[in-house]
């Protein structure tokens, strides 16, 4: 595996201070929690999602055409919306399209990209394999893509490929599980996307952790696809099948927040509840007790640093640094969750 080009906290934070005007573009509401047993969380609310951008006007502008996994997850949004903000701040004009996981609709984003002589391409792709052909088709046309998020099977056919360090980051919100729920206990694993990279490392991460002790035991292990409301639903089915469970550890947090539901419609808050990413929601439950922990994985600066490499490979045809990049995530407990705000701490 290629070398991982590691940032400190103190850099990151220092980048996120800089840039951290994109975040704010990304107020998008996310799914209300159900209010009843028998209830599925609700449609996202309140704030209209972001929607695709059209094609720029003729404006003489280089284009970045931004990809991202989906519009209606604040995660994602906050990655677009941060990539196109910083794109446009260097000049460039910037669309923004989502392939909502799909590896067609993601080729027929990149293959629009192309159409349109994009200068770059930022995505958060749909998935580590299937994305491969297309963007060695953009790179054939000369188009650089930029990963952000997400890693591919591949090297050598993106210039850069961003992620958070999820291995890191899962390692800190097991520990934090392992000390609420003080040693023992049956609990609960919801894990993301079969065909997303992150879902697996992320579990590998909570288990390299949580086997250590004997007296855990993982009572059930499902998917819920990164969904609020298949977590919820899953959460209702487990819960049936044992109601002793003391804990459940989520691969994200629109997962957590759906699983709080869960908990809060059948009455057992005391369940512990730990996710991931950092959003304001999960920030929201830490506030009020219903999730314990989450890890903050730093996509403002993410998506910053591939549109500032992007603009230097167009520039220049170089990044002056490593393919592979990682950024260590941090852990969110009440101790620091004042300073939670779209993904950074302030």
């Amino acid at each position: 595996m290629n070398r991982l080009n590691r940032l400190n906290r103190r850099n990151f934070i220092r980048l996120i201070t800089v840039t951290g005007a994109g975040a704010a573009l990304a107020a998008c509401a996310a799914p209300a929690p159900p209010a009843a047993p028998a209830a599925v969380p609700a449609a996202p609310a309140a704030a209209e999602p972001a929607k695709p951008t059209e094609a720029p006007a003729a404006s003489g502008k280089k284009l970045i055409a931004v990809i991202t996994a989906s519009l209606d997850n604040p995660f994602f949004v906050t990655m677009a919306e941060t990539a196109k903000a910083h794109a446009e701040k260097l000049g460039y004009e910037a669309t923004i399209a989502s392939h909502g996981d799909d590896a067609n609709k993601q080729k027929e984003l990149i293959d629009a990209a192309i159409a349109k002589g994009a200068a770059a391409i930022v995505l958060d792709n749909a998935g580590a394999d299937a994305s491969i052909g297309p963007i060695k088709a953009a790179k054939a046309k000369g188009i650089p893509t930029f990963l952000v998020d997400r890693e591919i099977n591949s090297t050598g056919d993106a210039v850069s490929q961003i992620v958070s360090n999820n291995f890191q980051g899962a390692v800190l919100g097991a520990e934090e599980f392992v000390k609420a729920m003080e040693e023992k206990g049956d609990y609960v694993e919801l894990t993301g996307k079969e065909s997303d990279t992150n879902a697996g490392i992320r579990s590998k991460g909570y288990h390299s952790v949580i086997d250590k002790y004997p007296d855990l035991k993982m009572v059930a292990q499902q998917s819920a696809n990164w969904s609020q409301t298949e977590a919820f639903q899953k959460m209702q089915t487990i819960l049936q099948a044992n109601p002793a469970i003391k804990g459940v550890i989520c691969g994200n947090d629109t997962m957590a927040v759906g699983a709080a539901a869960a908990l809060k419609a059948a009455n057992r808050s005391e369940v512990i509840v730990v996710g991931f990413d950092g959003s304001d929601d999960a920030g929201t439950g830490i506030k009020d007790g219903s999730i314990r922990a989450t890890v903050l994985q730093p996509i403002v600066g993410l998506a910053t640093m591939a549109v500032d490499q992007a603009d230097a490979y167009i520039k220049t045809g170089k990044t002056g640094v490593d393919e592979k990049q990682s950024v260590d995530c941090i852990l969110i407990t009440k101790d620091n969750v004042d300073k939670l705000k779209n993904f950074a701490l302030g």
